[in-house]
C-alpha cells in the first residue's frame, strides 16, 4: 500500500478554502439572523 504525502501547496489551499467557507457561512447566518429579527419586530421588508 502506497501512502502519498500531500504537497504543501494543497494543504495551504485547503486551509484557505475552509477559511473562506467559514466566512461565507458566517455571512449567510448574519443575513438570516437580521431577517428573522426584522420579521419578529413586525417591520415591513422593502426592496429598494
Amino acid at each position: 500500500m502506497i501512502v502519498k504525502e500531500e504537497h504543501e501547496l494543497h494543504k495551504r489551499r485547503r486551509r484557505r478554502n475552509l477559511a473562506l467557507g467559514g466566512v461565507l457561512l458566517a455571512f449567510v447566518l448574519l443575513v438570516f439572523a437580521v431577517t428573522i429579527v426584522k420579521l419578529a419586530n413586525g417591520q415591513m421588508i422593502k426592496a429598494f
